[in-house]
């Protein structure tokens, strides 16, 4: 990973974006989703994180964030938890599910990723980077935020960014969304 993208100061707030390998679209059904939403919370509950904003999209998610002072874990340890975990669960899930019609071809495609990097022994199913992005400024988090809320409408998956459940753009609008969010 380059200098420029790395967690330096672990009470600055981040733009993170990471993406599943190859762009693989796996995030279209329901049960999948639900996982990356599962620990994301999880890692607000336990592990110090504090979500500002998020969206899941088919193959990558975008994350505005910032961790609770005194927290013994850097970003670092929490987006390789996070990541891992949701890639176990991920795989376990199209594994057992016997009504996935890509099952045998979503298993090769992060076999065959994983078995081309030597950091995994079975599956890739996250590409290796973060991209987080300091945020310095209050225009910088705010274009962040809105570029995040954006993402569904751009892709034409709503013509209202709050419309689209897997994201915080409810929240800003005073609706409770699926992630607690700490609203700055």
């Amino acid at each position: 990973m380059s200098i420029r993208y790395k967690f330096w100061d672990e009470y600055a707030t981040y733009f993170v974006s990471f993406a599943v390998v190859d762009w693989i679209d796996v995030f279209t059904r329901n049960y999948y989703r639900e996982i990356v939403v599962n620990s994301i919370k999880y890692c607000i509950d336990n592990k110090g994180l504090r979500v500002h904003g998020w969206v899941l999209m088919t193959n990558y998610v975008h994350l505005l964030i910032s961790m609770s002072h005194g927290n013994k874990l850097t970003f670092s340890d929490i987006m390789r938890d996070m990541k891992k975990y949701t890639a176990m669960q991920v795989i376990k899930s199209i594994r057992e599910n016997p009504q996935e019609s890509r099952k045998e071809w979503l298993l090769y495609m992060f076999g065959r990723n994983g078995r081309s990097n030597s950091n995994n022994t079975n599956f890739q199913f996250w590409r290796q980077d973060n991209h987080p992005i300091q945020i310095k400024d209050e225009k910088q988090f705010s274009n962040s935020l809105e570029y995040i809320h954006n993402n569904p409408v751009n892709a034409g998956f709503t013509d209202e960014a709050s419309a689209y459940p897997w994201s915080s753009a409810k929240d800003y609008i005073g609706k409770k969304g699926l992630v607690p969010i700490s609203i700055m």
